[in-house]
């Protein structure tokens, strides 16, 4: 897979959504979709199904003398090593990579090897080595300055303490193309830098940032604002952060690089203490969640107790304007992944006039698998979860870097000293390490919370913008004011041994559910994304769910067969509701306020794709047959020279 940045892409099959209408491809079983996160290989699967749709188009079109580079699975119980040792003396093949916490290799092979391979009971899936690429006053208008200060008084009136919440002694890991290690914007209050530990998974032997993506995301996530008055510090300005260089010096990487990085984490969370990880990138969502080998390796990070923002991608427009659905990018169609859309905030601190941006990607997701009789199933969840600021937003520049020797008019005219350059980029790579960030502040205020706590509490607390569906912007967008405040309000003392139902919050009374943020109402969401539906009720917060804790995902509380959803009960108790369809908001007061999009039946069948109302079928998908390149996402890493609207939408834009 090619790691994209999340610029704004224009790419050319996107047209195609307009024109191309087909046959839905049947409904998925019930056992199926109800258990699919835990799905796995067996020696009756057969090969074809244990292997990705472009690995097979590249073993129908690739000669013998032409090695692969794949990805190989193994089922939890199997060792993998000795099985792959001896095949691969056999055919001819080399092991190059082993991810330890991943229970995966990286593997060149000949083409006919990779069946050999995927018919084995011990391999769990296979699949190409893929190249990925980057995705493109916020502290103001999210509410994060909002929440700085804390007081809190002891029993009786008689302490009173105040704390700054900052991030301070959260570890943030930002995956993307380096940092510029001299930028002032990472120096903590003493003038020592704040980048704790820096890593090369390129194989260019630099965690600097030539390229200067990953300086200007990390800035966002935590730049400590010593710029310009504080016009441009990070929602977490005192968070320790973890360079891990995913991207070379042209924005782009290979899944095995990442998958590294991954596995880097798995292995170092807790020296570093990283509880956020940032991923401003990702690729064509090509495999279902269940077999995609960079979701997987999400899952055991947030199973690991680790919170992932992952970006939804830069594909929400053709080059005539005209919305595509269905363009959410890997690993963003992960389910436990907070995945992040971009809002426009018109460089207003006020939230009323802000809109979902056009290039932000939208749901469903259409990542998919195939079934022993060859037929594909799509995963169809709704995405993003919510969206955050992220159209020409001003952060960090990395030193020479490329995006601003190609566009100087990015440069954002701040300083002459390169260690305080600053400069503009937009899309849904600058929003996700605002969410992460915020992420960092509810796990300061609140250190015992789990990754599906902290996504729960972003999603309950956000703010859906009036005239735009869940498919655009999940839950709503970022309120951090909110999701503070609801953070300090859940118990500490919660564990796995905490019963179904018991009490969540440390008092009776509920939050209220709205804020004031730069002199206006902000209405939470008051409810959550979960798969294909939604949930809205005071139970959701009032009483601890089993789908909180770690090793589950909050898509659990729900049972799905092909044709309705209903509550898990085993999961999820209480007094909410479930959405029967997706909504438009209408900026009301809650989640479930809003106009029918579409019917959540719709989601549960497989081939569907929705456009402005109409049924577009497959074949519009990148995966579906249309390739370009070798896999690379034509546009997302590239930056398209366009007039410069000052806060508009049509910008030079990154994911």
């Amino acid at each position: 897979m090619t790691i994209v940045k999340h610029f704004r892409t224009v790419s050319m099959w996107l047209t195609l959504c307009a024109l191309m209408l087909a046959p839905c491809a049947g409904l998925r079983s019930p056992a199926v979709v109800a258990n699919a996160h835990t799905r796995s290989s067996s020696a009756s699967v057969p090969p074809a199904e244990k292997m990705s749709s472009d690995l097979r188009e590249a073993l129908r079109t690739t000669g013998d003398r032409t090695h692969l580079r794949v990805i190989v699975q193994f089922n939890e119980d199997a060792g993998g090593g000795g099985l792959l040792g001896s095949l691969l003396q056999d055919v001819g093949g080399v092991a190059l990579k082993k991810f330890l916490k991943l229970n995966a290799r990286l593997v060149t092979l000949p083409p006919r090897a990779a069946e050999l391979l995927a018919a084995r009971k011990e391999v769990r899936y296979v699949s190409l080595d893929r190249r990925i690429a980057s995705s493109g006053h916020v502290a103001a208008t999210t509410g994060a300055d909002d929440v700085r200060t804390q007081t809190s008084t002891a029993l009786f009136g008689l302490t009173t303490t105040t704390t700054t919440l900052d991030g301070s002694n959260v570890g943030i890991a930002v995956l993307d193309s380096g940092l510029d290690a001299n930028h002032v914007s990472f120096r903590d209050a003493l003038g020592f830098s704040r980048i704790s530990a820096s890593r090369d998974f390129t194989g260019e032997g630099r965690t600097d940032d030539p390229y200067g993506h990953g300086t200007h995301v990390a800035s966002a996530a935590a730049g400590n604002g010593l710029v310009a008055q504080g016009a441009y510090q990070g929602l977490a300005p005192n968070a320790d952060i973890i360079n891990l260089r995913v991207l070379g010096s042209d924005g782009t990487g290979t899944t095995s690089g990442l998958l590294a990085a991954l596995d880097w984490v798995l292995n170092n969370r807790t020296l570093y203490n990283i509880r956020v990880v940032n991923l401003s990138l990702g690729g064509v969502a090509v495999d279902s969640y269940v077999n995609d080998p960079v979701c997987q390796a999400v899952r055991r990070l947030v199973d690991a107790g680790v919170v992932v923002v992952a970006a939804a991608g830069n594909d929400g427009k053709a080059d005539d304007g005209t919305k595509i659905y269905g363009r959410i990018h890997s690993p963003g169609n992960e389910p436990s992944a907070i995945t992040v859309g971009a809002s426009n905030s018109y460089g207003t601190d006020a939230r009323g006039d802000d809109t979902v941006t056009t290039y932000s990607s939208r749901g469903p997701t259409r990542s998919s698998w195939t079934d022993a009789s060859g037929v594909r199933h799509y995963d169809n969840l709704v995405k993003p979860d919510l969206v955050a600021p992220g159209n020409r937003v001003v952060w960090a520049e990395a030193l020479n870097n490329r995006i601003v020797t190609d566009h100087p008019e990015l440069d954002a005219g701040v300083s002459a000293n390169a260690a305080r350059r600053m400069m503009y980029m937009s899309g849904t790579s600058m929003a996700t390490p605002v969410a992460a960030g915020a992420a960092a502040l509810l796990l300061q205020a609140n250190p015992r919370l789990t990754p599906n706590l902290v996504k729960l509490l972003l999603m309950y607390t956000a703010q859906p913008l009036s005239g735009f569906n869940m498919l655009e912007q999940g839950a709503g967008q970022l309120n951090v004011e909110g999701a503070v405040r609801l953070a300090r309000a859940v118990r500490t003392d919660l564990s796995v041994f905490t019963p179904l139902g018991a009490p969540l919050l440390v008092s009776n009374e509920s939050p209220a559910p709205f804020d004031e943020i730069a002199g206006g109402r902000v209405n939470w969401s008051q409810g959550l994304i979960l798969n294909r539906t939604y949930a809205t009720g005071l139970d959701l917060i009032e009483r601890y769910q089993k789908v909180y804790g770690a090793g589950a995902l909050l898509g659990d509380a729900v049972t799905e067969t092909a044709n309705e959803q209903f509550v898990n009960a085993s999961k999820m108790s209480g007094a909410f509701t479930l959405g029967e369809n997706i909504l438009t908001s209408s900026g009301g007061t809650s989640l479930a306020d809003g106009t029918i999009f579409l019917s959540t039946g719709l989601l549960l069948g497989d081939g569907i794709v929705i456009g402005d109302g109409i049924i577009v079928g497959d074949g519009i998908i990148v995966g579906d047959g249309i390739v370009i390149g070798d896999g690379i996402i034509v546009g997302d890493a590239r930056l398209r020279a366009q007039s410069v609207r000052v806060n508009g939408d049509d910008t030079p834009a990154m994911r």
